[in-house]
């Protein structure tokens, strides 16, 4: 039972496919208490699979360009538990423009679009959660993550939004260590998820990635990045802040294709 006990946020669920719903579920099964969060028309879907976990979970609607949703948010958490132990970041969205290979063509409001939402949110949601994750003695914030270091096929901006989110990660863990919160992210392999079904060249990315990981990679397989979560959600790394954990089969480690 490592989260016996925890009160945890996830964002980000919006299917079974979900690295998210994978980090909720293991996260129940090893005793935490969930939330989710979900907005807009994805609000919905959120509520149906918020029924499939173990244990069905409450969705709050979240958005997370808007003060206001993570002030009432943080309101409710705080009626409901009084304290937080961990913030799962699971959020990113780009405009059309900005993903799917026209790099120098997208214009600068789908970029602003694309680092709101998908890199200025963990700032916004840790300054918002702050007091209720200082309240559970610090707690630990966990985002998600994809190799920005290189150029990909396709992932264009959401991949400067990704580089964004890595520098994020380390200022907000800065900032936040006095208070003995641990900001962490996650950079998973490619995953079959809704978001990935954006990227025209993630077949690319796929098929470099089976050769290159030297584990081996599953594509279909959540869990094995969601354990990864759960271990920094858990009391069990408590000096671990303001780092990259690669969920990945080792693939980010090699430099050329191994099979």
């Amino acid at each position: 039972m490592l989260l016996d006990g925890k009160r945890l946020l996830v964002t980000g669920v919006l299917t079974e496919a979900s690295i998210a719903f994978a980090v909720a579920r293991l996260a129940q099964e090893q005793g935490a208490d969930v939330v989710l969060s979900g907005f807009g028309r994805g609000l919905r879907i959120t509520e149906r699979v918020a029924g499939r976990l173990p244990q069905p979970a409450d969705v709050l609607e979240l958005d997370v360009t808007d003060p206001a949703h993570i002030d009432v948010v943080a309101d409710r958490l705080g009626e409901r538990w009084g304290a937080l132990d961990g913030l799962v970041h699971a959020i990113g969205f780009a405009p059309g423009s900005a993903i799917g290979g026209d790099f120098l063509a997208t214009p600068w409001e789908d970029v602003a679009t694309a680092v709101h939402v998908s890199t200025y949110s963990l700032a916004s949601l840790a300054r918002g959660m702050a007091k209720l994750l200082a309240a559970a003695g610090g707690g630990s914030i966990v985002g998600l993550d994809f190799d920005a270091t290189v150029a990909w096929p396709s992932y264009d901006w959401m991949g400067v939004a990704k580089a964004g989110l890595e520098s994020c990660c380390r200022y907000v863990a800065r900032d936040l260590g006095e208070q003995q919160t641990r900001v962490n992210l996650v950079a998973a392999g490619p995953l079959k998820t809704m978001a990935a079904k954006q990227i025209a060249g993630f077949g690319d990315i796929e098929s470099t990635w089976t050769r290159r990981a030297p584990l081996g990679w599953d594509v279909a397989d959540t869990e094995p990045v969601a354990r990864v979560v759960c271990a920094l959600l858990s009391d069990w790394m408590p000096a671990v802040t303001g780092e990259i954990v690669h969920a990945d089969g080792g693939a980010h480690a090699m430099g050329a294709d191994i099979r």
